[in-house]
């Protein structure tokens, strides 16, 4: 990997970044948005890859409704630990499989391979007899989806600017909305036409099916996905210095295409700070109270109509939730407002909770599902801020996302156990619970919120009139005083681009030079 002491890497962002004015500065302009639409015509394949990791996960509660259970003769809380199990498997893998990624530098590859692990796993599930072999499937399909989600969202926030983080990040992620409201429809057209074809359940096929698309599109995307800014093969040597340059301006790329901490460090330095475990264990809560994704389908039941029709009223609130999504997160990164943004969709999900806790009127109900379906997309802007907050290294960022991930993926082993059926057609008991858990998350947040909204107002009152020359010592401390970088990498979280009257301006320089701060 190039470093500051690299001439070649230096020289190329000195190229991009000393363009003159006036035609060069157009062309550079140009070449930028040439690259962003190359790069969203790649990453565009995450969005079919998230849609079909999340129906290859959530196909089992459309099984449900189809005799999945009586065939497998389960009863009481097997059900429940048959979504449960999957968790175990996916916290055990998902930071060893980022840190891996980090090491490897191979996102084309291990990505690929992972979808090819659980597409397989997807089909075998629908030859399992009984409760011990779904149990074993289920647990090896956690363990194989581990890396995805953590490794996507890292190999994004590899190639774009925080301000462009959200949005892209709500993009793939519309596979959770996409495999939710579609899932249910095509999962609807197998369980109405395919049962006893061949002799199998109806339920059976839906593995079969879709577990083969799986196989099929993780093939394809061996040749669509890049890998690392510096190692991706078909974009030009002034592509990958714009990328890189990009990166540096945006507070990203000193430590990031350009730095030299291990994989391990970054593991220490994760592991180390307060900060990674807040955001977790926040992050843990805040899955507990989203925990009717799973159960969707069940709460679409209780409304009364037949398996077909309960599967086609399931598409509708994800529909709606995809375009809140693209709404919530286009003005977060336009704003740089996460928390706040964060606040409304929770607020609105406990109002859909409270709706269902004090009636069972059909049309209330539906409408509470529309406005419980909007509240995944706050755990969309919290990827974008979590990825603001820790940006300056790129090791312990893959270790913090999927530390993040991995332990608000615990929240989904609680909350599978939070709808038992006993509890319906009201379930008003696991609404409260939820309820009390989105409470909880917002409150953590919004500590962290405040107390990062502190350090920035320390950081403006100290450095507003500052103004003198720092010496380069290394690539990863970037400045004598490396607490000042580090805490000014908090800033963007929060700042929220105050109308300042200063503001922050260095040039690119090799070690042992000198960069130059102003604030004006």
């Amino acid at each position: 990997m190039p470093t500051l002491s690299d001439p070649t890497a230096v020289d190329a962002i000195d190229t991009i970044n000393d363009l003159p004015k006036g035609v060069s500065c157009r062309a550079r302009n140009d070449l930028e948005r040439r690259l962003l639409r190359k790069l969203d015509l790649r990453m565009s394949i995450l969005l079919i890859l998230q849609t079909l990791n999340l129906v290859d996960r959530s196909n089992i509660s459309n099984a449900r409704l189809q005799g999945f259970e009586k065939d497998l003769h389960l009863h009481g809380q097997q059900y429940a630990t048959t979504l449960s199990i999957l968790y175990v498997g996916y916290i055990v893998m998902q930071v060893p499989g980022n840190m891996f990624l980090h090491w490897l530098e191979k996102p084309s590859v291990i990505i690929p391979s992972c979808m090819l692990a659980w597409g397989t796993i997807s089909v075998l599930t629908g030859i399992t007899t009984n409760y011990t072999g779904i149990v074993v499937a289920r647990f090896f399909l956690g363990f194989a989806e581990a890396p995805f989600f953590p490794g996507i969202i890292f190999l994004v926030s590899k190639w774009y600017k925080r301000d462009e983080l959200a949005l892209r990040i709500t993009l793939v992620s519309c596979g959770s909305f996409l495999s939710s409201a579609f899932g249910s429809l095509f999962a609807s057209a197998i369980l109405h036409s395919m049962q006893d074809k061949l002799g199998q359940a109806a339920w059976r096929w839906l593995f079969f099916i879709e577990g083969g698309i799986t196989i099929l599109v993780a093939i394809c995307a061996i040749f669509t996905l890049p890998d690392f800014p510096h190692n991706t093969r078909w974009i030009t040597p002034e592509e990958r210095a714009l990328v890189i340059s990009r990166l540096a301006k945006d507070g990203n790329g000193k430590a990031d295409e350009l730095g030299k901490q291990t994989t391990m460090r970054g593991l220490q330095d994760a592991v180390s700070d307060w900060k990674v475990w807040w955001f977790a264990v926040a992050a843990m809560f805040q899955v507990v109270g989203q925990s009717f994704f799973a159960y969707f389908p069940t709460l679409c039941a209780t409304l009364g109509y037949d398996t077909t029709v309960t599967l086609l009223l399931c598409a509708p609130p994800w529909v709606f939730a995809g375009m809140v999504g693209f709404i919530l997160t286009w003005y977060s990164d336009k704003k740089q407002r996460r928390y706040k943004c964060f606040v409304v969709t929770n607020a609105f999900g406990a109002l859909a909770f409270i709706i269902s806790i004090f009636t069972m009127n059909k049309a209330a109900r539906y409408i509470a599902l529309f406005l419980m379906a909007q509240t995944v997309t706050g755990y969309l802007v919290l990827l974008g801020w979590i990825n603001n907050t820790f940006a300056r290294e790129p090791a312990k960022r893959a270790v913090a996302i999927a530390l993040m991930n991995s332990m608000g993926q615990t929240g989904n082993v609680i909350g599978s156990y939070a709808w038992p059926l006993n509890w319906g057609p009201t379930y008003r008991y696991s609404y409260i619970i939820s309820i009390a858990a989105l409470g909880v998350s917002t409150g953590m947040f919004g500590g962290m919120y405040l107390y990062l909204k502190h350090l920035n107002v320390q950081i403006e009152r100290n450095e507003r009139d500052l103004c003198g020359t720092l010496t380069v010592t290394s690539l990863f401390d970037g400045v004598v005083d490396e607490s000042l970088t580090s805490q000014y990498n908090y800033a963007p979280s929060v700042l929220q681009h105050r109308d300042t009257s200063w503001v922050k301006e260095c040039s690119h320089t090799r070690v042992g030079e000198t960069m130059r701060w102003r604030y004006r």
